[in-house]
């Protein structure tokens, strides 16, 4: 059974996902790729684990907080689960385009196909995609929307480099 918590953020409400002690899912409302919420889901917002992870979200969210400690969780395929690991190494406030996070991810040709894994990121914020720009910075898909991406980033500061 999938267990799950929402809170709200000044980004809108997110959800999140949890399988065993270990947060599984990160997900703005409405995003593209979010599992929809279903009747066999148990909702737990008042776990320590949802707890701890919304104080976290939120202390981003206020930019007390750079880099999240929770226990995660995320399942994805193996090229999926390299491209998430690349981009959690992208440093708060920086950016990385899709084609050098492929080549990091040891599949240089591959530019599409990271992103594509990008896109089916699943955990929002702590594994951070809004970090992964076009070619010469250029803000290209986010599955929590274009509007939040932007807006992820000038709260980082990455603005500036974006536009660069």
């Amino acid at each position: 059974m999938t267990r799950y918590f929402r809170f709200a953020t000044p980004l809108g409400s997110m959800y999140a996902t949890l399988r065993d002690e270990a947060l599984s899912g990160l997900y703005f409302d409405g995003a593209r790729h979010a599992p929809a919420l279903a009747v066999d889901w148990r909702r737990e917002d008042d776990s320590p684990l949802a707890r701890e992870c919304a104080r976290q979200v939120l202390e981003y969210f206020t930019g007390t907080r750079r880099a999240f400690e929770l226990p995660l969780a995320p399942a994805g395929t193996p090229f999926q689960e390299r491209v998430w690991a690349q981009i959690a190494r992208i440093p708060y406030g920086a950016t990385l385009s899709y084609a050098e996070l492929a080549r990091r991810s040891l599949a240089p040709q591959a530019s599409r196909a990271a992103g594509a894994a990008t896109g089916r990121n699943p955990l929002t914020l702590i594994v951070p995609c809004h970090r992964v720009v076009g070619s010469g910075g250029s803000l290209t898909g986010y599955a929590g929307g274009m509007e939040r991406k932007a807006r992820l980033l000038a709260l980082e500061g990455a603005r500036e480099a974006v536009a660069a």
